[in-house]
C-alpha cells in the first residue's frame, strides 16, 4: 500500500479521541489514506520464512472469488470473509470447488504438505492469492496471517473500512511454529470473567496463533464451575465476603463451559482445565467442610484475602478421592482436549502432619512422608484421568515425592523443574516468573503502575524468552513442549486492568514460541505491535502502553531498568527543578503545560524541561494511532524550606493511639472516642498484628503515632510509606487511604530544614482488594530528592 500517511490521516486518529482512539464502537469510516502502523509486513508471529516480491500484489475487492477444496476448508474460508465483509462492507462469498478462480483466493488442506501439523503455505501475486495448510488447523493459520496483510482495522465487528481494494503484497510465506505447546493462562477464581470476555480473549489469542488457553477454575478464594453432584460448590464455594463487606463471585453452568468450549474449538484454541488439588482447596473445603481433615476445628469460608490455605484436601479419607473422581466424572467430558491440570501447587503438609487419618495412610501405603503422600494423591488422580483417556498436568510441585508415570511439568518455580523433568524423560510446559512469563508482575515503573503483586516482567523480557535451557540433553530436549504465561488475577480488579496486564505480553509469547529463535528482532517486533494494537482496539480490548517515567539520579547505567527509576507526581523545589522522562522502551512522549491533555499534536518530550515556577505538566506516551498512555499530571510546588522545630527534653518513640473496630479508610475515624494510648519506638510498631493465615486470628484495629522526626540535612526530600497516612508538619503529605497500598504509588516530596519536624501517621488495619494491610511492612523511607536511595526512618529519628 502507497505511503500516504500525512496530518490528514494524523487528523483523523485525533477527532476518534485521545485514549479512545480507533474503538471498534467508533461511527467512522478509515479513509484510503494509509496510517504508519498499517504499512510493511504486520505479522504477529513472524513467520519462518517470508520472501517479499519487488511486483504489484493482489488487490482484494468486493466481489473477489473465494474458493476452498473441501468441507474444512470451506467452514475456515467463510469464517474470515465474513469477517472481512463485516468491516469491510465487502460481499466476498466463499464456495467449494477444487480449482482456484482468475483474481481469486483458492485455499485447501494438503495432508501431504512438507510441513508440521500446523505448518502453512500463502503465496499471493496479482493473479490470485492461495493458502494451503497441512490440516485445518494449519489453514486457520495461514487464514490469519492473511488477515495481518490486511488494514489493522479489519479486525472491527462492522464496517469501519471504506476502500473499494486493498493490496496484499506480492509475497510467498511457508509457515509453521516452533512449539506445539503456545499458551496462555487465565486465573478466573481470584477475579471473574464473563462468558463474552472469555470469548474475547480467545479471539485477541488465536488472531496471534495462541493454540491453547489454561483455564485455572478453582481456588481457595473461589470455586467457578457448576457440579451438579455438589451444589454446594456454587452456592457457597463460588461466593466470598470482601474485606468492605461486599460479596464477590461467580461462576459458569456446564452449559456455558460447553459454549466457551466451542467457541474456542472453532478458533483452534484446545481449553485446558485446572482443578486443584490437594491445595488450593478452600472453595470446595468452604462448601463441604468434610473434606478437610478437621471439619470441626473452624469455621470455614471461602478465603477473602490471598494467599495460601494451610488447610487442604485430606488425603487419609477415602471419601476425599471419592469427592475428587465425582468431579472429574463431571468436569472431563466437558473438555475434549488431551490434557487436564490438576495444579498440585503450594500444598501445606501442617495438617497432614497432625492428622490420625493421613498419618495412616502413609503407614498403610508404605510412604517416607509427606511429601510423597502428595505424590499418592497425584497417582491416584493421574489413574482417574487414564481412564477417561486424559493426560495429567501439575505444577512442578508434583516432583516432590516422585512423579506421576505419564504426567507433563508445568515448571514456574525458575526452570529447574523443567531442567529435571525432561532430562528424567518428562514431557514439560516451561512458564517460570524467572523467564517474564508471570505477566501479573510489573511492567513498568511500580510508583506509577496499578498495583500488582510483584516483581518485573517487561515485554522485552517476555519476548526474548527461550523455553529450551542449555542445562537439557539435547537428545531430551524434545520434551520441552512450548511455554504459556500466566495470568494470576489477584490484583486484576477489573476485566479492562486483566486486558492491561496480558497484553501485550501474551503477544509477545506468541512469537517467542512461534517463530525460530533466529528470527528475533524486537525492534522489528514492537514496529509491528503498533498495528496489532489496532486490532486489539478493534476486539474493544485495552492494553498496556509504556508511560513516561522519571529516572532516579546517579543510578548506575549498567542496573536493570526497574531500578532506575522511581516516578514522582509531586515534586517540591527551593529554586528550580528539572523533569527528565524515560519509558520502558522507546515510544513517543508528549507533554504540555498549558493544563490541556497531551495529543499527537502536543509538544514532543526530546529534553529535560526547566522548572522555575509552580506549575502542573501534564505527560503521556502516544502511539501513531493517536491513543496515549495514561496521562500523568506532574505537580512542581516552588517551596521555602519548612522551619525547624524546637522540642525540649524529647523523649523516644511516638505516642499512639489504638482503637479496636472494624475499619477500611481513615474518614471511618471521625468521631471514633474508644482510644488506647501508648508508645511505639519504630513506625513498624504502628501495625501490631501481622496475619498468618485468617483474619479471625487477630482484632481488627486503626493505630494514630504523633510526634516529631529530625531531618538530617537542609534539603528537599521524597517521602515514601505503606501506611494510610502520613503528615509532616500538620499537612498531609502522603495519602494512601482506601488504596491497595501493597506498594506505596502516593510519594511526595517537601522542602525542610534540618531538624525536628512534626509527624503523624494512621495505620488502618482491613482487607482491601484481598491485602490485608497486616502485611504492610508500615516503614517509612525517605531520600534526598538528589539521591537514588531511600533509608528507613529509624527509631533515633522519633521522638514525642
Amino acid at each position: 500500500m502507497k505511503k500516504l500517511f500525512t496530518r490528514m490521516a494524523c487528523a483523523l486518529a485525533l477527532c476518534i479521541g485521545g485514549a479512545t482512539a480507533l474503538s471498534a464502537s467508533a461511527t467512522f469510516k478509515v479513509s484510503v489514506l494509509t496510517p504508519s502502523y498499517n504499512e510493511g509486513i504486520n505479522i504477529i508471529p513472524r513467520p519462518k520464512q517470508l520472501k517479499l516480491r519487488k511486483e504489484t500484489g493482489f488487490a482484494l475487492v468486493a466481489t473477489t472469488p473465494v474458493i476452498a477444496s473441501g468441507d474444512s476448508a470451506l467452514t475456515i474460508a467463510r469464517f474470515f470473509t465474513e469477517k472481512i465483509n463485516r468491516s469491510t462492507g465487502f460481499t466476498l462469498r466463499a464456495v467449494q470447488g477444487n480449482k482456484a478462480a482468475q483474481r481469486g483466493i483458492f485455499v485447501r488442506i494438503d495432508p501431504k504438505l512438507a510441513l508440521g501439523d500446523e505448518g502453512y503455505t500463502l503465496h499471493s501475486s496479482k493473479l490470485g492469492i492461495e493458502i494451503v495448510g497441512r490440516t485445518a488447523k494449519a489453514l486457520f493459520w495461514g487464514f490469519q496471517s492473511l488477515m495481518q496483510l490486511l488494514p489493522a482495522e479489519v479486525e472491527a465487528s462492522h464496517q469501519i473500512l471504506g476502500a473499494s481494494s486493498y493490496e496484499i503484497p506480492a509475497l510467498s510465506i511457508q509457515d509453521e511454529p516452533a512449539f506445539e505447546y503456545r499458551g496462555v493462562m487465565v486465573d478466573v477464581c481470584r477475579h471473574f470473567l464473563t462468558v463474552e470476555e472469555m470469548k474475547q480473549h480467545i479471539d485477541i489469542i488465536s488472531m496471534f496463533k495462541i493454540n491453547k488457553l489454561h483455564w485455572h477454575l478453582t481456588e481457595d478464594q473461589g470455586w467457578r464451575i457448576e457440579i451438579k453432584k455438589y451444589p454446594r460448590l456454587t452456592e457457597v464455594g463460588a461466593w466470598r465476603t470482601e474485606g468492605d463487606g461486599s460479596r464477590y463471585g461467580g461462576f459458569y453452568t456446564q452449559d456455558q463451559v460447553r459454549e466457551i468450549v466451542r467457541y474456542a474449538q472453532d478458533r483452534f484454541v484446545t481449553i485446558i482445565p485446572e482443578i486443584e488439588m490437594p491445595g488450593h482447596g478452600m472453595g470446595a473445603i468452604a462448601s463441604y467442610p468434610e473434606l478437610t481433615c478437621f471439619p470441626n476445628r473452624r469455621k470455614y469460608s471461602v478465603r477473602n484475602i490471598w494467599g495460601v490455605e494451610d488447610d487442604v484436601y485430606c488425603a487419609g479419607k477415602e471419601s476425599t478421592f471419592e469427592f475428587i473422581q465425582n468431579v472429574l466424572n463431571e468436569v472431563v467430558p466437558l473438555f475434549p482436549g488431551e490434557y487436564f491440570h490438576i495444579g498440585g501447587d503450594e500444598c501445606p503438609k501442617d495438617r497432614w502432619k497432625e492428622c490420625p487419618n493421613c498419618q495412616k495412610r502413609i503407614k498403610d501405603e508404605g510412604l517416607k512422608d509427606e511429601h510423597e503422600l502428595q505424590s499418592y494423591v497425584i497417582r491416584r488422580a493421574e489413574k482417574m484421568l487414564a481412564a477417561h483417556g486424559k493426560k495429567l498436568i501439575g505444577w512442578d510441585e508434583i516432583l516432590e515425592g516422585g512423579l506421576a508415570p505419564s504426567a507433563t511439568v508445568m515448571s514456574w518455580r525458575g526452570e529447574d523443574g523443567g531442567i529435571q523433568s525432561a532430562n528424567m524423560g518428562h514431557d514439560v510446559i516451561m512458564t517460570p516468573g524467572s523467564g517474564g512469563l508471570y505477566i501479573d508482575h510489573y511492567q513498568g515503573d511500580p510508583k506509577i503502575e496499578p498495583v500488582a503483586i510483584c516483581c518485573y516482567a517487561p515485554l522485552e523480557k517476555v519476548y526474548n524468552y527461550n523455553p529450551i535451557p542449555e542445562a537439557i540433553a539435547p537428545d531430551k530436549r524434545h520434551h520441552i513442549k512450548g511455554a504459556q504465561t500466566n495470568l494470576w488475577a489477584e490484583y486484576l480488579y477489573t476485566t479492562e486492568l486483566m486486558q492491561y496486564r496480558a497484553f501485550p505480553r501474551e503477544i509477545a509469547l506468541a512469537e517467542a514460541v512461534w517463530s525460530p529463535i533466529s528470527h528475533r528482532d524486537f525492534k522489528d517486533f514492537t514496529r509491528r505491535l503498533d498495528n496489532a494494537y489496532v486490532r486489539l482496539d478493534m476486539h474493544g480490548a485495552k492494553y498496556h502502553i509504556p508511560q513516561p517515567e522519571q529516572p532516579l539520579p546517579g543510578v548506575d547505567p549498567k542496573e536493570s531498568y526497574e531500578k532506575k527509576v522511581a516516578s514522582l507526581n509531586f515534586i517540591a523545589f527551593t529554586d528550580s527543578a528539572e523533569l527528565t522522562l524515560t519509558s520502558s522502551r522507546p515510544i513517543r512522549i508528549v507533554y504540555t503545560r498549558d493544563g490541556s491533555l497531551p495529543t499527537l499534536y502536543s509538544e514532543t518530550y526530546r529534553a529535560p524541561l526547566k522548572v522555575t515556577k509552580s506549575e502542573v505538566i501534564r505527560v503521556a506516551s502516544i502511539l501513531p494511532s493517536g491513543k496515549t498512555s495514561p496521562v500523568r499530571d506532574i505537580t512542581f510546588e516552588k517551596q521555602t524550606l519548612a522551619p525547624a522545630l524546637q522540642v525540649a527534653n524529647p523523649t523516644p518513640g511516638l505516642r499512639t493511639k489504638t482503637s479496636i473496630g472494624s475499619y477500611y479508610q481513615t474518614s471511618d475515624l471521625l468521631g471514633v472516642m474508644n482510644w488506647t494510648e501508648g508508645v511505639a519506638k519504630r513506625t513498624q510498631d504502628l501495625r501490631p498484628d501481622v496475619v498468618k493465615n485468617h483474619m479471625d486470628e487477630i482484632k481488627p484495629k486503626a493505630v494514630i503515632g504523633e510526634g516529631y522526626v529530625k531531618i538530617p540535612t537542609d534539603g528537599v526530600y521524597v517521602f515514601s510509606t505503606d501506611l494510610d497516612q502520613l503528615y509532616i508538619d500538620g499537612k498531609l503529605l502522603v495519602d494512601n487511604s482506601g488504596e491497595v497500598a501493597k506498594f506505596s504509588r502516593r510519594d511526595k516530596s517537601v522542602a525542610l530544614q534540618a531538624g525536628w519536624h512534626k509527624i503523624r501517621l494512621i495505620f488502618i488495619g482491613a482487607v482491601r482488594g484481598g491485602f490485608p494491610t497486616y502485611w504492610d511492612g508500615a516503614g517509612v523511607s525517605f531520600r534526598n530528592i538528589k539521591d537514588s536511595k531511600f533509608s528507613n526512618i529509624t527509631e533515633e529519628m522519633l521522638a514525642h
